[in-house]
């Protein structure tokens, strides 16, 4: 019995940590269970690789995780077809570059390509983020219907950051920029210190299946002056994916 319970809590932590990265005092009121508890379990799952311990003292997901996630992950062949273009937007910006798919109110990450800096951010594979506190998941919410929008901003937008928009009025208005731009930029809504810039995917129907974009580090991404470039360069980015993914078997 104490095995099992050891397993169902090493679990709870697991699914604590998708919403991304946490302290062990928030990990550990999450899952209701003593600080001393959750720190010898999170080290336990550390060394597992299924756990890691980032610069800021949180814990987030490990690569373990992620390679569980890429064998059995929704969204498969949209993240192969996806694969080229998230290197080119890498290769090109140095930045990782993501792809993302809607998961109820979230948005679920389900690929990306490191890009060249040696300080980078982490590794967002499997990790699901509320929409609109992120640059894909804004994309998303521009693209629903007026009553399903409706429907999303009648729950409370949940706060993660001192950025994240709370405000429904403040997130129409995002959004209709979003349709105009045709790409998204969030700086440090989701998390203070990261910045990203995403633009959706459409199927041969027209209906948005997935976003791509790029995340960095605030304090470099995006460079000064090139914000609408890269902008640009993820929507480019997401249109000859949307040519692949029409034209594929």
């Amino acid at each position: 019995m104490t095995r099992v319970q050891s397993i169902d809590r090493a679990f709870a932590i697991l699914q604590a940590l998708t919403g991304g990265p946490l302290g062990v005092t928030a990990i550990s009121r999450r899952v209701l269970l003593p600080k001393s508890s959750t720190s010898r379990l999170l080290w336990a799952l550390i060394d597992q690789g299924a756990v890691e311990q980032i610069q800021d003292g949180r814990y987030g997901l490990g690569p373990r995780m992620g390679k569980f996630a890429s064998g059995s992950r929704p969204g498969r062949r949209l993240a192969l077809i996806a694969r080229p273009h998230l290197a080119a937007m890498a290769e090109a910006t140095g930045e990782i570059a993501m792809i993302g798919i809607p998961d109820g109110r979230d948005v679920l990450y389900i690929d990306q390509i490191g890009g060249s800096h040696e300080i980078s951010v982490r590794d967002w594979t499997g990790a699901r983020m509320p929409m609109h506190q992120t640059s894909g998941g804004q994309v998303l919410l521009a693209s629903l219907t007026p009553a399903r929008l409706a429907e999303y901003l009648s729950e409370p937008l949940a706060r993660s950051s001192l950025a994240t928009i709370t405000d429904p009025n403040t997130l129409r208005w995002r959004l209709r920029a979003i349709v105009e731009a045709g790409y998204a930029w969030v700086i440090g809504e989701y998390s203070d210190g990261l910045s990203s810039v995403a633009a959706g995917v459409t199927d041969a129907d027209s209906h948005l299946v997935c976003v791509v974009g790029l995340h960095g580090p605030t304090f470099r991404f995006p460079p000064p002056g090139r914000r609408d470039a890269i902008g640009h360069l993820v929507t480019e980015a997401a249109a000859r994916m949307a040519r692949d993914l029409r034209e594929a078997p």
